[in-house]
């Protein structure tokens, strides 16, 4: 299809079109240089291909033509699975000349006031079913698995208190990590569970800035210096908020350092695993509203990130891990995108990402460093050494992914 025709009239409605597309990429994660290349590809196809976009962390400037006008637009607040799909259907068909303008915008109204679609009940629900799956590949004990369920409760009462308190949204980071730690330090300290440290991660994981941070790196890997600096330090400063509430809880439990060891228990072997992987994909199908046709997508990238962890971590050590983990996601999800367009590559890579939990390593680290375990350099050093790895394992995975798409797209040409 040919692209629509170019006028002076139809000018600012594209405009704002794309500005509202960019920011709704924003809200769904997406790193700032891939934006700016998907903008750019929606722009020639609404026949302005001098059309250029300066994307950051919080909004975007747009404009048409050069020295042409210029459109601003704040990014809204993050958006779920369910709405990142829609967003990335959109941008798909617009990509492709299938819908006009106005009618996108309308839909990108509409999807970013849609609800999650399952009950309250079942989405309260499934927060401990995903803090018993992390669980089951970070700790898998029983005693363990099960002060990881009590902590995702308390965690999902904070976020719903949360949605009506500002004062608790601006301190959730510490008042979550504080109280998950008096929970899982107060078992540990009654004898109840052993490796409290790696327990307090999973009701936490949904929180911590692992993406933030990962996306920053891989920002400024890309050239993206403004946007990667902004978001790498807002996930670090999140980062210490988390630490800080687990420090504060373990201080007030006077909890000795030998508890504070990154101690690894498995007591249920070889089966908690995959248990681990189904409950993770089910649970954040149902926490984000994932359309069930794309679920066992998300499982099934799920389980190549984590299969490439694994054996990186076998073969090396966690940083090859991490970065063969990132590859195997950002990879496997371009490939499936490849293969059915309405399958966003977004969705399917999310649940995987979350899953390598940079930001909890940091947690980790930031705690043996309190205890005394180890020197400021070597935390410093072994969190950032998996951070970049995992972020350049994204940026080839993504290249790749486009590499794939562009050989795909000659060949129909």
């Amino acid at each position: 299809m040919s692209p629509l025709p170019a006028t002076p009239d139809d000018a600012a409605e594209i405009r704002a079109l794309l500005a509202h597309l960019g920011t709704s990429l924003i809200a769904a994660g997406q790193p700032a240089h891939e934006i700016e290349e998907e903008l750019a590809e929606v722009a020639v196809r609404l026949g302005y291909p001098e059309a250029e976009s300066a994307v950051g962390p919080t909004g975007l400037f747009v404009t048409l033509t050069d020295g042409g006008p210029t459109t601003h637009r704040s990014a809204p607040p993050g958006l779920r699975l369910h709405q990142s799909a829609s967003v990335r259907r959109i941008r798909h068909q617009l990509a492709r000349g299938e819908l006009a303008a106005d009618d996108a915008r309308e839909q990108l109204a509409v999807v970013a006031q849609r609800p999650v679609g399952n009950p309250q009940w079942l989405i309260a629900l499934a927060w401990p079913v995903l803090a018993a799956g992390i669980s089951l590949i970070l700790q898998p004990g029983w005693a363990n698995v099960a002060a990881a369920v009590v902590g995702a409760g308390v965690v999902h009462a904070l976020v719903r208190l949360a949605e009506h308190h500002e004062v608790v949204k601006t301190l959730l980071p510490t008042l979550a990590a504080f109280l998950v730690s008096l929970v899982v330090f107060g078992a540990a300290n009654a004898g109840l569970l052993e490796g409290p440290l790696r327990t307090v991660l999973p009701p936490l994981a949904v929180l911590l800035p692992g993406a933030l941070v990962v996306n920053g790196l891989s920002e400024l890997a890309a050239g993206h210096m403004q946007a990667g600096s902004a978001r790498l330090s807002y996930g670090l400063v999140q980062l210490g908020l988390f630490a800080l509430g687990l420090l504060m809880a373990t201080t007030l439990l006077r909890v000795p350092s030998a508890l504070l060891a990154n101690l690894r228990v498995d007591e249920i072997g070889w089966a908690a695993a995959p248990v681990g992987l189904l409950l993770i994909g089910l649970s954040i199908g149902l926490m984000e509203g994932v359309p069930l046709a794309m679920q066992g997508w998300v499982l099934l990238v799920l389980s190549l990130a984590f299969g490439a962890q694994v054996a990186g971590q076998q073969l090396g050590s966690i940083g090859l891990g991490g970065f063969l983990g990132a590859i195997s996601a950002s990879l496997g999800a371009s490939v499936v995108e490849l293969r059915r367009p309405e399958l966003a590559r977004l969705v399917l890579f999310l649940p995987a990402f979350w899953l390598l939990v940079p930001g909890s390593l940091g947690l980790v680290g930031v705690t043996e460093l309190a205890a005394g375990h180890e020197s400021g350099t070597e935390m410093a050093l072994g969190v950032l050494g998996v951070a970049i790895a995992i972020s350049l394992g994204l940026l080839v995975g993504s290249s790749l992914g486009r590499s794939l798409r562009g050989r795909l797209a000659a060949t129909h040409v």
